[in-house]
């Protein structure tokens, strides 16, 4: 079984959790015995032995470079020493070309690519090589775009994608239920794969938090409530920090901790003055490695209050480190986390209520990180992989018959 995997990032090159569950998930099927080559849009050191990683890059091209951590733009360098920047559109197209190139002299049974960037390739791969393709499905422009129709061009490729793929995966029924709702595709053609986490690639707290200042404000009497996304519309961030200035009434030592990047930094900055909880509010700024882990480490409480989710793999993350956490109702991760509070993202009284009944209760931070602790044991990647192995021997024998 030889499959061609498509993706747009990998770990320690990745801005989000698309990246950390492509890893997690092909680590898992790779311990299944199965053979996989995973292609890049750009070139990039992963020491990744378990699986061949490739960079989609055209022949007259030496070397493919990411601009920062975002999907934004990339440069390319070519062999007479010319420098071009492609946004992020020209890339998806130029990713098409290069993979249609490349796979002339490859060889694989399926093709399983994630999310609507890698869609086009895929399906022209489907077309030229008659082989079936898996679409995997991390989120649909609608939950990027926090609810709201988003970008047509996008929703264009991801409908005309869907609708020719032999398989949908979907990470959650929260999101196989969008892509019915938005691009009418059969529900028996979607198959629901929640995300996991693989416990054996989270690296260890070493007891000695980065946090200094937060520690010593926590030895005073605070409390520290994080929330770790990229800072867009579809995280929530809005009505979390609205949610925070009623927390502040209540409980003036609370300090809340915002790492991560994006477009909205400069309005939830402005945001946190105008609601005068500057004093009480941290941005970090993307974090990665031991600073990203002591981010966990020195929280009471973590909060994903995601207006549209596909899964959302924070939570566990947190949950792994002894952190508790309150998310939205409208996630994936709501679906199979069941020791954590809820909250309907839109609800700020009932998200401000929840934080300060938790503050204020030690028993029941005690209780639920107990809960947690049980309900972590034994989790990974095994069943799910397990569902997407069998996926791909259902279309190969088709193939065969």
């Amino acid at each position: 079984m030889k499959v061609l995997m498509l993706g747009w990032e990998l770990p320690p090159h990745n801005s989000g959790g698309l990246g950390v569950a492509c890893y997690q998930m092909c680590r898992a099927l790779a311990k299944k015995d199965i053979d996989m080559d995973f292609i890049l849009p750009y070139k990039a050191e992963h020491n990744i032995g378990f699986m061949k990683v490739i960079a989609a890059q055209p022949v007259d091209v030496t070397e493919i470079i990411q601009s920062g951590i975002a999907y934004d733009s990339y440069k390319y360098i070519y062999f007479d020493g010319r420098e071009e920047w492609k946004d992020l559109y020209s890339q998806v197209k130029y990713y098409e070309r290069a993979v249609t190139s490349m796979a002339q002299s490859m060889s694989f049974d399926i093709v399983h690519a994630h999310d609507w960037l890698t869609f086009r390739a895929a399906l022209r791969l489907k077309h030229l090589r008659n082989v079936p393709v898996i679409l995997h499905v991390h989120s649909v422009e609608s939950d990027r775009a926090g609810g709201l129709y988003g970008n047509p061009l996008v929703r264009e490729i991801e409908e005309m994608s869907l609708m020719q793929a032999d398989t949908v995966i979907a990470v959650s029924q929260h999101t196989k239920n969008a892509i019915i709702r938005d691009y009418q595709i059969p529900a028996d053609k979607i198959e629901v794969v929640h995300n996991s986490i693989d416990p054996e690639a989270l690296i260890p707290l070493d007891g000695n938090n980065d946090y200094r200042y937060l520690a010593q404000l926590k030895d005073n009497g605070w409390k520290i409530v994080s929330s770790i996304n990229r800072l867009t519309v579809q995280k929530g961030l809005v009505n979390f920090l609205y949610a925070a200035r009623m927390v502040v009434d209540k409980l003036p030592k609370t300090l809340f901790l915002i790492v991560g990047s994006g477009d909205q930094y400069n309005e939830l900055v402005s945001l946190s003055a105008e609601l005068g909880i500057g004093a009480n509010v941290m941005f970090t700024g993307f974090l990665r490695g031991k600073a990203w882990r002591d981010s966990f480490d020195i929280s009471d409480l973590f909060v994903m209050p995601s207006v549209s989710e596909p899964f959302g793999l924070s939570p566990l993350e947190a949950g792994m480190y002894g952190v508790p956490s309150l998310i939205s109702k409208q996630t994936g991760i709501s679906e199979v986390l069941r020791n954590c509070l809820k909250v309907d993202f839109w609800d700020i009284n009932e998200m401000s209520n929840k934080m300060i009944s938790f503050l204020r209760e030690p028993a029941l931070e005690n209780e639920l990180k107990w809960q947690l602790a049980n309900e972590l044991t034994g989790v990974g990647w095994e069943r799910s992989a397990g569902k997407i192995k069998d996926l791909y021997h259902y279309h190969t024998a088709r193939m065969t018959v």
